[in-house]
């Protein structure tokens, strides 16, 4: 394939999904005025919501879901034995996402409670990252499908991409949306990585941290707003576990 008569190799991409709700996978497929010239320069091989073609012959590898079962585990390791750059693609591939929570239960006794006699194979919830090694994080829950966009080039042309490194509270300046805790509500914009352009706090309904923490977060002063403001421990722990991102805050 050329382009400005050059030519260049399309890279091989396969897309796989672990635990999660695919809400990631259907970002990428969901943006029709971009959708043809993004497959023009990339070549899908593996992509189970978009294909039934299936190959193991892949250059990227983006893996969408968290790690939670023993199978998972040996299946993200032969995947990241076979690509050159593997990319945890959303909150839940990058921290554990919502599935986490889990991991503060009881899992033996969740089980039966909920399959009986027919229990299922279930384990701690695990980030891409805590299992093998990845090359890139994209945040977010679902992924905005023009930073994937973006990185996407970086990865074929080398376009340079550099990831916000300011919180959300930036980006709500500049909608010019009133901020959560004027509203009475809790945000976790302060201490949150942008590149969403804020459209829960826009909506009234405040940063629930999908994206993870931005660079060098200040979490005690955040911790002692939130505590001022009348917040209680268990309405903070419930918004900083909530993605998985901020894990060990408090």
């Amino acid at each position: 394939m050329k382009y400005l008569g050059i030519e260049f190799t399309r890279p091989r991409v396969g897309v796989f999904d672990f635990t999660g709700c695919q809400g990631c996978q259907l970002q990428l497929s969901n943006k029709e005025e971009t959708l043809v010239p993004f497959l023009q320069a990339i070549e899908i091989v593996n992509f189970r919501e978009v294909t039934s073609d299936s190959s193991n012959d892949y250059d990227i590898a983006l893996i969408d879901g968290a790690i939670t079962r023993d199978d998972e585990v040996e299946r993200i390791r032969a995947i990241r034995a076979r690509a050159k750059v593997l990319v945890a693609l959303g909150s839940c591939a990058s921290f554990g996402g919502v599935n986490r929570m889990k991991n503060a239960l009881d899992l033996d006794e969740a089980n039966r409670v909920v399959y009986g006699d027919l229990p299922k194979a279930t384990g701690r919830t695990r980030s891409v990252g805590e299992v093998v090694k990845v090359d890139l994080v994209i945040p977010g829950c679902p992924v905005s499908k023009a930073e994937v966009e973006r990185v996407v080039q970086h990865l074929i042309w080398d376009v340079p991409y550099h990831f916000p490194a300011y919180p959300v509270c930036l980006e709500c300046k500049q909608r010019y949306t009133t901020c959560m805790f004027d509203r009475g509500g809790m945000c976790l914009g302060p201490i949150t990585r942008a590149g969403c352009n804020a459209p829960c706090p826009a909506a009234g309904l405040g940063c629930w941290g999908c994206r993870g923490p931005a660079a060098d977060p200040n979490n005690e002063e955040f911790l002692s707003l939130v505590r001022s403001r009348g917040f209680s421990e268990a309405e903070i722990r419930e918004r900083l576990d909530f993605f998985g991102g901020f894990e060990g805050v408090v």
